[in-house]
């Protein structure tokens, strides 16, 4: 059996005030955490824990008590302010009402009726009974409840009413807790076999019955007592009040960070949108410049080629008539020469003609080669080379009328 506290020392639940007792040796004693279970049931590992026996029952040393529970309080703060969630079990009769009032005072999750096998191991199955209590609550909330008939929508109530049950403390758990504060770890063994398997620490109250090496931070104290389980559990959810504080500044300590960094990036990104706006302006002129130099080369070369085009045909024009001129001319001699042949001496010139037939034609063969060769260098070869042919031509015909006067004295002598 249990010792109890003597109600004379120790005030009543009702009296106790809202603010949190101090941690010290005489808070506790008032609150009998000292108090554990008869001899004949101690766990020889809680030892170093017990201060003495009185009455046939052990006494807790308060003092190892105080140094483990601001040891506990320090490790979950620092879980807490790093973001994490720490979840309070307390099924016995004397932890529900302490255990759901601590931990709805400082809005941390809690158990307080009964530990469902796979609570966290089978997190996905519970977590789908969660979303069903969410769902009919807020379709309760709404109005809009599903049922034919009234006995569906009392089931449904029912339902609703069993799931706050077990899963009401937890409604808000979205992952897995980080660290957890049991109250009576022999009761709670399949929360401590779940947490050790999933390697999630434990803070728990231990008392004379019961093995601390199974928790990471065991605070000795009575766990039997409503009083007891209430003084520490308060100064838990202290210590979870204080984490969320110090998470809740750093929270905004990185919002104000972020923002500034964000201001910062803001003015750089305006600083380099503004100098690669005067660059893209400075690149554009530059284009627009070498566009125009282009442009105005462009039209100087047109005007170069035009110019020489001119040119060129101003230098070929006086060849072109020049060789229009000795056409004129030739035709100018022949016309002469024709009337000297006349009829009479048509039978006397017959002999002559005949041997200078083939000095003309030997003449024209001469110029032949000559009316060749000239295309090479002239682009009108054909318009050139006659002129040339009817020169050559012209001597030919000379020769012929003086060997046709030579024979002419002859036969006058």
């Amino acid at each position: 059996m249990t010792t109890t506290e003597n109600p004379g020392i120790a005030p009543s639940i009702g009296d106790q005030q809202e603010t949190l007792a101090p941690l010290d040796l005489r808070s506790l004693f008032v609150a009998g955490v000292h108090f554990g279970h008869p001899s004949k049931r101690w766990n020889p590992k809680m030892e170093k824990y017990i201060f003495g026996k009185r009455s046939r029952a052990h006494i807790i040393d308060l003092s190892k008590t105080i140094v483990a529970l601001n040891s506990a309080k320090a490790f979950i703060e620092k879980i807490i302010g790093e973001g994490g969630e720490c979840l309070m079990v307390g099924t016995k009769a004397q932890a529900q009402a302490a255990v759901k009032e601590a931990a709805e005072k400082v809005g941390a999750m809690y158990i307080n009726q009964r530990w469902l096998g796979g609570m966290m191991t089978n997190f996905q199955t519970i977590q789908a009974r969660i979303e069903r209590l969410v769902y009919l609550e807020d379709a309760f909330a709404k109005n809009t409840v599903i049922a034919q008939t009234k006995r569906e929508s009392l089931m449904l109530a029912t339902e609703v009413e069993r799931l706050n049950k077990f899963f009401g403390g937890i409604k808000e758990m979205q992952k897995l807790p980080q660290v957890l504060f049991i109250v009576d770890i022999d009761k709670e063994e399949i929360a401590v076999a779940e947490a050790k398997r999933l390697g999630i620490p434990i803070v728990a109250i231990v008392d004379t019955n019961c093995d601390p090496t199974k928790v990471d931070y065991a605070i000795p104290g009575n766990d039997d007592s409503v009083r007891s389980i209430t003084l520490i559990a308060q100064h838990i959810a202290e210590a979870i009040a204080s984490g969320t504080e110090h998470a809740k500044r750093a929270r905004e300590e990185r919002m104000a960070a972020e923002a500034e960094l964000e201001a910062q990036e803001a003015v750089a990104r305006a600083a380099a949108q503004e100098k690669a706006a005067v660059r893209a302006a400075q690149v554009a002129k530059e284009k627009a410049e070498a566009d125009s130099k282009r442009a105005a080369a462009a039209a100087a070369a047109k005007a170069a080629k035009a110019a020489a085009a001119a040119v060129a045909a101003s230098e070929s024009s006086p060849e072109e008539t020049t060789a229009d001129a000795s056409s004129v001319a030739v035709s100018e001699v022949k016309t002469e020469e024709s009337p000297a042949s006349t009829a009479p001496e048509a039978a006397s010139e017959k002999a002559p003609k005949a041997k200078a037939a083939p000095k003309a034609k030997a003449a024209t063969k001469k110029a032949a080669p000559k009316a060749k060769a000239e295309p090479k260098a002239r682009p009108e070869p054909k318009a050139k080379s006659e002129p040339k042919a009817k020169a050559v031509a012209e001597p030919a015909s000379q020769e012929t009328t003086d060997d046709v006067k030579a024979d002419e004295e002859k036969s006058e002598s």
